[in-house]
């Protein structure tokens, strides 16, 4: 929905508009930026090797989370990826189902864009984003809240957009029609939607797709770039040129930079105003990048969009999209992990060092291998890029609090581990699980001091930004799952002693 040029949307998410997945920034990050940027966060101990981003501290050449200009596209179709479960996990009926949906509005898209000189790629993934292709979506439970094809506001209708919105009438008919639904009277439903049309053309969709197009052209005078007028559709003008200014850069700047190269460390006050609006402004860019390509696979190649929707809708996370059952080795016994360790597709934990790094073994892990008459320790093993995402995060958090550690609390299994785990652990699948492949591990859900958690949670957002892992939040641990590209984190291994 259309944000106004001073506010961002504050907006409840519901039914077709999608919403980015709940853990991506959120009151976490809030605070973090409170607690770390006033400098609550203290300096890193002498036993942990700090690695926190844009801090000297990481030194070198190794820097896997710093952004570079060069490669901006490199970084949007990462971050496009690493935000795109939500949008199938959460598309009514589906992604395939609602990108149909989407797409019958492709001539009025097409003529709206081309009135306003707005790509109509943009404007498609937009509807996608924001309603899912239903011209009577709303994301509260009446007109008040955003509403229409592309959710525009009431206040930005009237006094922005040139729209004509008669809110007490536009109530008044949803009451109507909702009773006339609840009575089964489909014709006069129908009838009473044509009049919501009049009285509120946010519910018109050629008056909603106009006034979307106007929106983004006026966006457009403010910013050189189309990622920043588009972003601005949503954070709102104001807001963004606030996070421009606080940066210190100009309007032609990539919204990737914006994203990618601020922190807590680095551009901390342009880092703290993205992360304070409390809704999914920040990433609304990628999720958009996201729905193009869902668009351009329904209409190019539907058997792939098909591919990653089951993958993607199979797990709480795009873990199964990383890791396909099917084309991904898993440990069927103790031997298989034996040999795989042999063989370093697996390394042990070496939980001294790990602790220098900022990460406790929990001593119960393995706790069921006795019944397989197996060492505790066999069940105590990564995949190298599961490891170095532990052992970079681990680093990471513990420069940023200065004290703690966080405590991981399982790691690999085989397949006869996995049965046994099934019967004491509801949240152990009888499926194909990711620890059985050794990409996966689980920190468990206590934290020294809160801002160990807030801290946990940046580098969780910012490698989930870059579609290095996918992870989950479970009653009792935060369950991760490293993917092949996280190899570009192996250096830490080494500079932490642990390689």
């Amino acid at each position: 929905m259309a944000a106004p040029p001073e506010a961002p949307r504050r907006r409840r998410l519901r039914g077709g508009a999608l919403a980015l997945i709940a853990a991506v920034v959120g009151a976490a990050l809030i605070v973090i930026v409170v607690v770390l940027v006033s400098g609550g966060g203290g300096s890193s101990s002498e036993s942990a090797v700090p690695l926190v981003p844009h801090s000297p501290a990481e030194g070198g050449d190794f820097g896997p989370l710093r952004y570079d200009r060069a490669h901006n596209a490199t970084f949007e179709r990462r971050a496009a990826a690493g935000f795109a479960h939500p949008l199938y996990a959460k598309s009514p009926g589906g992604v395939a189902a609602t990108a149909q949906r989407v797409e019958r509005w492709r001539p009025r898209i097409e003529q709206a864009a081309a009135a306003a000189g707005i790509d109509p790629d943009t404007m498609e993934a937009i509807v996608f984003l924001e309603s899912a292709g239903d011209p009577n979506a709303m994301a509260g439970p009446d007109p008040r809240a955003a509403a229409g094809l592309t959710q525009i506001l009431p206040g930005t209708a009237t006094e922005l957009l040139g729209m004509h919105v008669d809110l007490r009438a536009s109530i008044r008919v949803t009451k109507e029609i909702a009773k006339a639904r609840r009575k089964a009277r489909p014709a006069l439903v129908a009838k009473l939607l044509q009049r919501r049309q009049q009285v509120d053309e946010r519910f018109n969709p050629d008056k909603a797709l106009a006034g979307t197009a106007r929106y983004l052209r006026l966006s457009r005078s403010h910013f050189r770039r189309e990622d920043l007028a588009v972003e601005a559709y949503h954070m709102g003008i104001g807001n963004l040129q606030q996070v421009i200014a606080a940066f210190g850069a100009g309007d032609d700047t990539p919204y990737a930079q914006l994203y990618f190269d601020s922190s807590p460390a680095r551009h901390a006050a342009a880092y703290a105003k993205l992360f304070s609006l409390g809704d999914d402004s920040a990433t609304y860019w990628f999720r958009l990048l996201a729905a193009k390509d869902i668009l351009r696979l329904a209409r190019a190649d539907p058997a792939e969009l098909q591919r990653r929707a089951q993958f993607q809708t199979q797990k709480n996370s795009a873990e199964n999209l990383l890791h396909p059952p099917g084309q991904t080795t898993v440990f069927a016994t103790p031997a298989d992990l034996r040999r795989a360790e042999a063989r370093r597709v697996l390394l042990p934990l070496d939980a001294r060092g790990l602790l220098r790094a900022g990460v406790h073994v929990d001593p119960r892990m393995g706790e069921l291998a006795p019944k397989l008459g197996q060492p505790r320790a066999l069940y105590r093993a990564l995949r190298p890029e599961a490891l170095a995402v532990l052992a970079y995060v681990g680093a990471g958090v513990h420069a940023f609090v200065g004290r703690g550690a966080l405590t991981v609390t399982s790691t690999v299994r085989d397949n006869r581990y996995q049965q046994l785990l099934v019967g004491s652990n509801i949240e152990a699948t009888p499926n194909y699980s990711l620890h059985t492949t050794g990409y996966a591990f689980d920190i468990e859900r206590r934290y020294t001091v809160p801002r160990q958690a807030y801290a946990f949670q940046f580098f969780l957002d910012r490698l989930q930004a870059l579609n290095l892992i996918a992870w989950v939040r479970e009653p009792g641990s935060i369950h991760i799952t490293a993917s092949r590209d996280a190899s570009a984190l192996e250096p830490a291994l080494h500079r932490l002693g642990l390689g």
